[in-house]
């Protein structure tokens, strides 16, 4: 593997871990909010992406290279309703999906095309994950103030399956 494609897969195993972390919070922001449901969706999704970090860096050893893990930046979850954390949500997936473009196209350049397969995964996913969170914010702007409407999303979202492979494979819940 060329060193540019390590580093940039080495890049993205610690982006997916900063993703990860920021869901964490968001979990956190809404059991504050008391959407308990969110809360664990958002724990859920905190997980998946670490099981994104979890499939890249096994990618990095298999090919016979070590990971350098970083400090994890950390900006804070904030939202004053539901709705503006799923948009901050949306907004974070939008980032990860510019970036997992932009590796793909670097492994594309470096003609590394077992990275290019691998990335291809994670090209489908960032798809499905950012129609999730436009799904949801579709249904959030719905609801509005609606206090009933936003406690049956609430309980809707609670209903996601949690768990599921740690590496981030393809038959995951989004």
């Amino acid at each position: 593997m060329s060193a540019k494609v390590y580093e940039a897969i080495n890049e993205q195993v610690n982006n997916e871990l900063a993703a990860s972390h920021s869901y964490l919070a968001m979990s956190g922001v809404c059991e504050e909010l008391n959407f308990p449901g969110a809360a664990h969706w958002f724990r859920v999704q905190s997980e998946e992406e670490r099981g994104h970090a979890l499939r890249l860096f096994d990618f990095i050893h298999a090919r016979n290279h070590g990971v350098t893990l970083r400090a994890i930046p950390f900006e804070g979850a904030q939202g004053a309703t539901l709705l503006d954390v799923f948009r901050a949500s949306l907004a974070q997936e939008e980032r990860v999906s510019a970036q997992i473009d932009a590796l793909y196209d670097v492994a594309m350049q470096q003609k590394e095309f077992a990275a290019v397969v691998e990335l291809q995964w994670f090209v489908t996913e960032q798809v499905e994950e950012e129609k999730s969170a436009r799904d949801i914010i579709a249904r959030l702007e719905m609801a509005g103030t609606d206090t009933r409407a936003l406690l049956e999303i609430d309980r809707e979202l609670g209903a996601r399956a949690g768990g599921g492979s740690s590496t981030g494979e393809a038959g995951e819940a989004s």
